[in-house]
């Protein structure tokens, strides 16, 4: 997988972790293993990619998770920043600077907030 920073990836998912950090892992590193098996043609669409790689292990995760996942592959895949701007778009803003995190929404009066 084209990680971009190995010392980093490995600071960030190596170690003991316990089993939510586990689960974000273990997404992410699928997510970016789907990622390398993208053609050049194929356009990143982050929020599918993580569902999938969610599905394939059935972990079950999070707003919270899902926004972690985006933020490792974001910050460490060679793509990271495809990534990254499709994940924004999808919860709102391609343009926000660094990695929507989909768990801090609300609704109020019927809008997201």
């Amino acid at each position: 997988m084209p990680i971009i920073n190995k010392i980093g990836w490995e600071k960030a998912t190596g170690g003991k972790l316990n089993p939510y950090a586990k689960a974000i892992v273990k997404i992410a590193t699928k997510v970016c293993e789907y990622l390398d098996q993208l053609d050049q043609t194929e356009k990143v669409d982050a929020n599918n990619l993580i569902l999938k790689a969610d599905k394939e292990f059935n972990e079950g995760i999070t707003g919270n998770m899902a926004g972690l996942v985006a933020l490792l592959v974001s910050r460490y895949h060679s793509k990271g920043e495809e990534f990254r701007k499709s994940w924004n778009k999808n919860w709102s803003n391609e343009n926000a600077k660094g990695v929507i995190n989909p768990a801090v929404f609300t609704i109020k009066n019927g809008e997201l907030k």
